[in-house]
């Protein structure tokens, strides 16, 4: 029976994506796709449409308008359209923000108990050490990093928790 529906369904099912198509800003293909799909799932679940012409109908204009929605909301990355995200990162408010945040995280480093300063200084370090030269640095095995990693960030947290919750202002 399910080869039966599909032959007597395919031809207005291309009639009605190919007619729905343009105005969704999807191809035909795919609109067809998403139909035959769903009726995939409804014979799983509740068998047949009574009405399988009118169900398609109903099934195509819906996946069109489903298909609008999405095409009206998502942007391409890099589109003219868009303002380019890194535009506030030129602006001198921002830089002197983030300067002002880079100190703050540095002088929190040089507060950090036993050898976490040092440790947090070569993960931050811009020449991007691997745990092999940061363990080799330190003087400490490479298996003992991540434990000592994870410590020392918990203590850089705690340090950086209040003045984090200061700076931002509510209401």
């Amino acid at each position: 029976m399910t080869d039966d529906l599909v032959a007597a369904l395919r031809p207005l099912l291309v009639a009605e994506a190919r007619a729905e198509a343009p105005a969704s800003g999807a191809e035909p293909g795919d609109l067809e796709q998403a139909v035959w799909l769903r009726l995939l799932e409804r014979l799983d679940a509740d068998g047949p449409p009574v009405d399988p012409h009118r169900w398609l109908r109903r099934a195509v204009r819906s996946e069109a308008r489903r298909s609008r929605r999405t095409t009206n909301r998502e942007r391409p990355y890099g589109s003219e359209s868009e303002p380019a995200a890194d535009t506030d990162r030129h602006d001198p408010e921002h830089l002197a923000l983030a300067a002002a945040r880079r100190r703050d995280l540095r002088d929190a480093v040089r507060r950090l108990p036993g050898r976490c300063p040092r440790l947090v200084e070569a993960l931050l370090s811009p020449n991007d050490l691997t745990y092999r030269e940061i363990a080799g640095e330190l003087g400490i095995s490479q298996g003992s990093l991540g434990p000592e990693r994870s410590r020392c960030l918990g203590c850089l947290r705690r340090l950086l928790t209040p003045e984090v919750a200061a700076r931002s202002t509510r209401g």
